[in-house]
């Protein structure tokens, strides 16, 4: 269950989560381990045996802290009431649901570290275009670097059929009535997947521009793309997303023609928010901007250039 918003999947959170690989079943994703034993209770804290192979196969220890901050106050645990309100037993769930994330996120990065794989976190509100932009990527990446794909959508296997027939790795989770993915269940799909060391993980978030700001998933980067027919005002709109990107995709800039969008004013409202953040006007269609991208991508394996994916064309 979310915390935040209160969504649940009708079966106690995770348990109804669907992780699956497209051709392996027809119908809705398959139930997939989540790579341990044991459970996870709510105050955060965990206990569980690892074995050969699996994700948490790794020795915990500093170093490995978040390198940006979620949320205008930098926090996840708001204090949303005085002591006495009603709303205290809401405002403790939803700091323990979070530090139970934050924990699990953590060994996510390490366990990405020690592999050298890069994984970014693709959010937007549905229809943006997160999925022809990844389609494009995979295809374009050929040749240059593996690519694997994390899908995450609340029902069908759609999605990841597509990202299958461009041509890499992908897996599908299904959330159910979650609203988001989590730490826990990119930790099932990381399983699943079992990225090669040095390749670049895609994780297109659920369509949604609340939640998954507040939800760190193990990634190196959170990228928010928004499409020029959502509106030129949307940063201001959804402020905690704004401020947790790294990067802004402005997508489908070959249909300016035919909306009423400001690129300069949108950007200058991301920037508002996020000050620095890099804002990128692209078309997943026609192939605008992506060099810019692409060259983006690469820089998330540092200055090395043998560790970089592609460089700029």
């Amino acid at each position: 269950m979310c915390g935040t918003c209160g969504c649940d999947d009708g079966a106690g959170g995770a348990a109804g989560v669907r992780i699956g690989v497209p051709g392996e079943a027809d119908g809705p994703a398959p139930n997939r381990p989540y790579g341990h034993e044991g459970g996870h209770g709510q105050d955060g804290g965990h206990a569980h045996g690892h074995g050969p192979g699996s994700l948490h196969d790794h020795a915990h220890g500093p170093g490995h802290g978040h390198d940006h901050e979620h949320g205008q106050d930098g926090g996840h645990g708001h204090e949303h009431g005085r002591a006495g309100d009603d709303g205290d037993a809401t405002v403790t769930l939803e700091q323990r649901v979070l530090a139970k994330n934050e924990l699990l996120a953590e060994e996510n990065r390490a366990w990405l570290a020690e592999r050298g794989v890069v994984a970014v976190n693709l959010m937007s509100s549905p229809g943006a275009g997160k999925t022809t932009l990844l389609e494009r990527t995979v295809r374009d990446l050929a040749g240059r670097r593996e690519v694997a794909v994390v899908e995450g959508d609340q029902e069908t296997m759609l999605d990841a059929d597509r990202i299958k027939r461009a041509g890499c790795a992908v897996v599908q989770v299904n959330t159910g009535a979650g609203c988001h993915l989590d730490a826990e269940m990119v930790r099932g799909a990381l399983t699943a997947l079992s990225p090669a060391p040095g390749s670049l993980v895609l994780v297109e978030n659920v369509g949604n521009l609340v939640c998954p700001a507040l939800f760190d998933l193990g990634e190196r980067s959170k990228v928010v793309i928004i499409s020029v027919t959502e509106g030129t005002d949307k940063p201001l709109k959804y402020p905690y997303m704004f401020a947790a990107a790294d990067l802004v995709l402005i997508n489908k800039t070959d249909l300016l023609p035919y909306v009423d969008f400001d690129v300069d004013r949108c950007a200058g409202y991301a920037r508002s928010i996020s000050p620095g953040v890099r804002v990128l006007p692209v078309s997943a269609t026609t192939g605008e901007g992506l060099d810019e991208w692409y060259a983006w991508v690469a820089r998330q394996y540092g200055p090395d250039p043998e560790r970089a994916p592609v460089a700029a064309r």
